[in-house]
């Protein structure tokens, strides 16, 4: 006989395990560091290239060329910033992916479906926001993936600024579809904006990968082999016309990340760990910092709202990012039996939702790579790309910061550690043990207690016998 199917509704955004809250929490603790590094290079950049005296200074430092011509890398540190150190943010995405996919969230097809779908539909209305946008107002067409991209880092910056205390619940979702986004990105990147294809060049690629992948399986060691091999990859895809980062990716795909017995971290999980600073910290700060220099003036900003291509982008992040991810969570949460967490309501993914249309660094590379040839364009979209996610930021903190003091409480709940063995307690409450440790304690404070409050009742009681003592009835004021 088959087992009857559980009639228990699947919670929606519950709690994580204890191992995959701790995972979550040190990506996160890295990727809000970054991110406060990242909004500080935007700021700079923007400061740069819109103070009169610094502005020539900011465009020549960006288009300075330097790189082997013989190789075709003779590129500008804009260009190596976007081709270059991008590539390592997506190495660190396919690593997070690939982890994702064989010990997260996302091995259980029905965990997986929330993610997915959330993200699937925070891709796919902005780009049907944008195309609308654009038919109706006569625009192009060539930018309907620019406000499809979800940026993890900026947005928890922007958590870290505001000091919400957003469950892990939460954070755990965002930090999941930021993945998936990842994702469905690199995909669009390489379908759609890849140039005129060198074969040989795609070939010489696609072999080093499989090199790649054979000294793994054999269990080759050493950053001195992979690393200069990944280098060749990343050069060999760059000449191929197929965008480079695609290159990350698929060796950060290749790396294992399930752990074996008597390992506490996989290799993808220890490299990731080591990778992971230097793509939030570095990486990605020093990209925002030669792509977000665009001049931003009043009649300049008055332009994005009249233009279909930029207004176009920032309805896509803040109304189409939004309502895509609330829709497509809700759907997931309707059709699927699955009920939301008890202590979360829907506003709260409303929340996420819009802080998910923070969508900086990918949107400024493809921003960059659908109008590649027009520099007006390219400028006016960065500068839509910026407003739309400052709005976006400006909405989910007013939203957030309504709900932060309950917030705070399953914080608390989730920190709280009476017994102090190192586990918040919300993960043992069904374990005997906990209970008898907790007990240990209570009466060893109670027996403290005891002790404290016969030692003061025998001292006063002293008092009370000494004449002319506190107990004395002439002891009143003169």
């Amino acid at each position: 006989m088959t087992a009857p199917r559980s009639t228990t509704p699947r919670k929606v955004l519950g709690r994580l395990s204890l191992p995959e809250r701790t995972y979550v929490a040190d990506a996160l603790r890295t990727e809000t560091v970054g991110g406060v590094l990242l909004l500080a290079a935007a700021v700079t950049a923007l400061l740069w290239a819109n103070i009169p005296a610094l502005g020539d200074s900011y465009e020549s430092v960006a288009h300075f060329k330097l790189g082997p011509t013989a190789l075709g890398l003779d590129l500008s540190l804009a260009h190596w910033a976007a081709d270059g150190l991008l590539a390592i943010f997506f190495f660190v995405a396919g690593i997070e992916l690939k982890r994702e996919l064989v010990a997260g969230d996302l091995r259980d097809p029905k965990a997986a479906a929330l993610p997915v779908v959330a993200a699937l539909c925070g891709m796919a209305v902005p780009a049907l926001v944008y195309t609308v946008t654009n038919v109706t107002g006569g625009g192009s067409l060539a930018g309907w993936a620019v406000p499809t991209a979800t940026d993890i880092a900026f947005a928890l910056a922007v958590l870290a600024v505001i000091g919400t205390s957003l469950p892990s619940a939460l954070r755990a979702f965002l930090l999941t579809l930021a993945v998936v986004d990842d994702l469905f990105a690199i995909l669009i990147i390489a379908v759609f904006f890849t140039a005129d294809l060198n074969f040989a060049a795609l070939g010489g690629a696609v072999v080093g990968l499989g090199v790649f992948w054979l000294l793994l399986r054999k269990g080759v060691r050493g950053w001195y082999v992979y690393v200069p091999l990944a280098l060749v990859v990343w050069a060999l895809m760059y000449n191929s016309g197929v965008h480079a980062t695609v290159a990350g990716v698929a060796i950060g795909l290749m790396l294992r990340c399930h752990r074996k017995e008597g390992e506490t971290r996989s290799p993808g999980e220890h490299i990731e760990h080591l990778v992971r600073p230097l793509s939030a910290g570095l990486v990605v700060p020093l990209f925002a910092l030669f792509s977000a220099g665009v001049s931003v003036t009043g009649g300049a900003l008055a332009d994005v709202f009249r233009s279909p291509e930029t207004l176009g982008v920032v309805l896509g992040l803040v109304v189409g990012k939004t309502l895509g991810i609330f829709g497509g969570t809700w759907l997931t949460a309707r059709f699927t039996r699955a009920s939301l967490s008890d202590d979360l309501a829907w506003g709260d993914v409303f929340a996420v939702a819009s802080l998910a249309g923070i969508g900086f660094t990918v949107s400024l590379l493809i921003g960059e790579l659908a109008f590649a040839g027009d520099e007006t364009m390219t400028n006016e979209v960065k500068a839509a790309v910026l407003l739309g996610s400052l709005i976006a930021a400006t909405l989910a903190t007013v939203l957030l910061k309504i709900r932060n003091a309950k917030y705070r409480r399953l914080w608390e709940d989730e920190e709280r550690d009476d017994d102090l063995d190192g586990i918040p307690d919300i993960y043992e409450e069904d374990d005997p043990a906990y209970h008898l440790r907790l007990a240990a304690r209570y009466e060893a404070k109670a027996a403290e207690h005891r002790r404290i409050a016969q030692e003061k009742a025998a001292a006063r009681h002293e008092l009370a016998e000494v004449p002319g003592g506190a107990g004395e009835d002439h002891d009143g004021p003169a």
